[in-house]
């Protein structure tokens, strides 16, 4: 269990990574955690800027994690976070926000690509997300101290403005991608420093002098310790993922086959370097439902992976207890065909049984899982992220699902 800080404790606590900050028991503002955790942040909007002027003193970026059109994440195995902007309803030019989070945006990445760099005047960003507690609705966890870019991202990607369309409106909205660093616990007396307008005194993280400094990226990546994902960490975890996932699976459950041709499509929205040769026909497809390519290396000086693909529309559940899951014999079917140097991708609407996802990690065979919650986040991403959007997709491009075909599993 995670560190849970006292509301009235608040103020005078650390930051400690993935610690919960809880909120008051009232229905006001008063109760917001972020508010009394960060002084002069404010209490309201995913964007909390403290300081006058157009150079913030710091600034607080909250997220919900629940919007489905604007899908904020943070990749923990790389400390890589995204986060869209605040220019979320058609009507307002990119940069008229209430709260100018899309202003702070762009002055803080042009500051990053200056030439020389000002990351001097670039403020410290602090991630909170939301976490609901038994004691409060407002209680948020603390994701790190983050700046603007990524190590190896070029300046024409760490910013882009995006488009989207709301009720026939096109409308514009910024996506940025930050650096979470290598600071485990931010040092209350810090952020002290910072309300004086004090960002590199000896209080200061290493790992944000390095940055400001030198522009060095130190990290906060960690490598996952659950080598088994457990069923109910393979299915949706959101009442809205779990309905598209229901879509999918309702759509092609008459007729699996034709599922072959959309999961061949998800594990390509997935990585833009997957190429699929071939869907292969259901009387010859030898356990490979669909094989292909990813490309390694230069584009212009490819070197390719071959892969094999297996798709499974097995029925997914609320809970890994309701579900058909894959098991032992199907998974073993998919390595008996992968050819030296190869790798196998299975994708089901379902989850995979302890048993055969343990035989896989341990004996090291080279199998990709695409499950129930990998496909619901991969489609959402991709912006299909409403009951509507996905069924026209799946009439549209794969029809032969829900007015049946023949049958395999």
């Amino acid at each position: 269990m995670p560190k849970v800080v006292a509301h009235q404790d608040c103020p005078s606590s650390d930051l400690i990574v993935d610690a919960i900050y809880e909120g008051g028991q009232t229905r006001d503002s008063g109760s917001d955690a972020i508010a009394k955790t960060m002084p002069g942040s404010g209490n309201q909007g995913g964007f909390r800027a403290a300081g006058a002027g157009e150079d913030k003193k710091f600034v607080v970026l909250y997220t919900s994690g629940e919007d489905r059109d604007w899908p904020d994440h943070l990749e923990l195995s790389t400390g890589q976070f995204s986060y869209f902007g605040d220019n979320k309803t058609p009507g307002h030019e990119l940069h008229e926000t209430p709260r100018s989070g899309n202003r702070i945006l762009r002055r803080v990445f042009d500051l990053l690509h200056a030439n020389p760099s000002q990351r001097g005047l670039i403020p410290p960003f602090f991630v909170f997300k939301k976490h609901p507690t038994p004691a409060s609705a407002r209680s948020v966890q603390f994701k790190g101290l983050a700046v603007p870019g990524f190590p190896g991202l070029p300046a024409t990607s760490d910013l882009v403005a995006v488009w989207k369309t709301t009720g026939g409106q096109r409308f514009q909205n910024y996506r940025a991608v930050f650096t979470v660093l290598d600071v485990p616990v931010v040092p209350r007396a810090w952020l002290q420093d910072i309300a004086a307008g004090r960002t590199l005194g000896p209080l200061a993280p290493k790992a944000w002098i390095d940055w400001v400094q030198s522009g060095s990226y130190r990290p906060l990546a960690s490598e996952s310790t659950t080598v088994i994902r457990s069923a109910e960490e393979q299915l949706p975890d959101t009442p809205l993922k779990r309905e598209l996932l229901g879509v999918i699976y309702e759509h092609f459950k008459e007729a699996p086959v034709a599922f072959e041709a959309f999961a061949a499509r998800v594990f390509q929205m997935h990585d833009q370097r997957v190429i699929i040769d071939e869907i292969t026909r259901a009387s010859a497809d030898g356990g490979r439902d669909a094989i292909g390519r990813y490309l390694l290396g230069l584009s212009d000086d490819p070197v390719y992976a071959e892969f094999s693909l297996e798709a499974k529309c097995y029925r997914p559940a609320s809970s890994g207890e309701g579900a058909s899951t894959v098991g032992v014999r199907e998974v073993s079917r998919l390595i008996s065909r992968i050819k030296h140097r190869q790798f196998g991708v299975l994708v089901t609407t379902s989850v995979v049984g302890r048993q055969a996802y343990e035989e896989v990690r341990e004996d090291k065979h080279p199998i990709i899982f695409l499950c129930g919650k990998d496909i619901s986040d991969i489609v959402t991403s991709n912006g299909f992220n409403t009951p509507e959007l996905l069924s026209a997709l799946l009439e549209r491009e794969f029809p032969g699902g829900k007015h049946g075909g023949s049958s395999s599993g």
